[in-house]
């Protein structure tokens, strides 16, 4: 039994309505998983905010059609896809699949889309190898905490230097005395 029209409408609309909260795209071929694979796929997506979807590249070339940003994505659409929809994490999302693909060596990666660029699977693995946002707002922690401490150092300097000038004053004025006073002795003989 087939799905009929109001059924193919509201997948357009669910699938629509995922692209456009998604950043990347990712289409891939998914002849041979069982359905457990799939669902084993989508558990490790879920951590990362990731989902995967099965649907008909027809349903899917619906959906895309209408949205520059997505279009790039009717390039892929040919055999069984599945199309895992990357939100907040990508660089976990991508990894939970190379994962998943390492593992099964059943899928393959068709192709994917970014902001209205087709990405081949070096450019999707580049993605994957930048640091995560939490990584990203640890090292800017960092930075930022490393400046203040050379500044604290610095500040607390000054007036340890400017001390160790002043404590240098007598003894130095000392010396001279002392210098000027043999210069007269000598001087006077």
């Amino acid at each position: 039994m087939g799905r009929t029209r109001a059924d193919k409408e509201s997948v357009v609309a669910d699938l629509k309505q995922q692209l456009s909260e998604a950043q990347l795209a990712i289409a891939i071929d998914y002849q041979g998983l069982s359905v457990a694979e799939i669902g084993d796929l989508r558990n490790r997506l879920r951590p990362t905010g990731a989902v995967c979807k099965v649907t008909k590249n027809t349903l899917m070339r619906i959906a895309v059609e209408a949205d520059e940003t997505w279009q790039p994505m009717t390039e892929f659409l040919a055999g069984s896809n599945a199309f895992v929809l990357l939100k907040d994490d990508l660089g976990g999302a991508i990894r939970a699949y190379q994962e998943f693909k390492k593992q099964t060596k059943k899928t393959e990666f068709r192709g994917g889309v970014m902001q209205g660029r087709a990405l081949n699977e070096d450019d999707v693995k580049a993605i994957a190898d930048l640091p995560s946002k939490e990584e990203l707002l640890a090292q800017v922690a960092g930075a930022i905490n490393a400046v203040a401490t050379k500044l604290a150092f610095g500040i607390k300097e000054v007036p340890s230097s400017l001390a160790r000038g002043i404590n240098e004053v007598p003894s130095s004025l000392g010396r001279v005395i002392k210098a000027v006073a043999q210069k007269e002795e000598g001087g006077d003989a």
